[in-house]
């Protein structure tokens, strides 16, 4: 793929989470319209969901036939240049009126994560990144916040009903014996792109869903900062766990969490 193509890419995906965005806050603002659903244990689901994604694949299919889609709620298959979706991640916080949320689009070519783009519209932002082009919010550039103390480091640790819970209560309390700081903020993407911005210092979770970190992953590497291998083996289609942190931590945060 030319770096033209994969310039009209990035732009189109801006444009169309931009309006995506739009459409979601407009859900947003009508809660008895939301027509909330359980999916499983704190598995939340609005009719927002489906209808931003239905929009965002309709959209990706005339932009860019050749292409494939996989999404959180109408599912897809991988290809060598696929689009992977969140309608809104952080479902649980959308029901509730909590503006922690966002829209996710990220963009593989070769399996390699290569373009993200993630809206926060009730926060009013978005984050943008390529693979070579670093790291932006609202058009501002982003940087990891650099930090290389572990007593002093903010984390955010997600949760998942995959995992049994003592997994998570353990690594919680590693995290608290290290000295860190720890937060939940119940929306994956927007926790890895809290540390790309450097509102934290890292972000882990035990199980994780592609559509959650596939745009993350690429705007914290742009920031400069660190991940695994996330889309090792089965990521694409299974999930995995996430690690990403800026650099200086990685280590010992990998021994807190168990994820390298």
């Amino acid at each position: 793929m030319t770096p033209a193509e994969l310039m009209l890419r990035r732009y189109a995906a801006q444009g169309l989470v931009a309006e995506a965005g739009r459409m979601a806050l407009d859900y947003f603002g009508r809660k008895e319209s939301l027509g909330v659903t359980m999916k499983g244990t704190q598995d939340w689901l609005t009719v927002a969901d489906g209808a931003v994604e239905d929009f965002l694949r309709a959209r990706l299919a005339e932009l860019f036939p050749g292409d494939t889609v996989i999404g959180e709620e109408g599912g897809g298959e991988a290809s060598d240049a696929v689009w992977i979706l969140d309608p809104i991640d952080g479902t649980s916080n959308f029901a509730r009126g909590d503006r922690n949320w966002c829209i996710s689009m990220g963009f593989l070519l070769n399996r390699e994560p290569t373009i993200g783009v993630v809206a926060a519209p009730a926060l009013d932002e978005l984050y943008v990144a390529q693979r070579g082009q670093g790291a932006t919010l609202n058009g501002q550039p982003i940087a990891v916040s650099g930090a290389d103390d572990i007593r002093r480091a903010y984390i955010e640790l997600g949760w998942s009903a995959r995992i049994p819970s003592q997994r998570y209560l353990d690594m919680i309390g590693r995290g608290y014996a290290a000295g860190c700081s720890i937060k939940r903020g119940s929306s994956g993407t927007l926790g890895l792109c809290h540390v790309a911005n450097g509102r934290t210092d890292a972000y882990a979770e035990l199980h994780i869903n592609a559509w959650d970190v596939a745009a993350g992953i690429v705007i914290v590497s742009e920031a400069g900062g660190w991940a695994n291998d996330f889309f090792a083996g089965d990521g694409i289609s299974k999930g995995n766990p996430i690690l990403c942190c800026t650099p200086a931590l990685a280590s010992q945060l990998s021994e807190i969490t168990g994820i390298s």
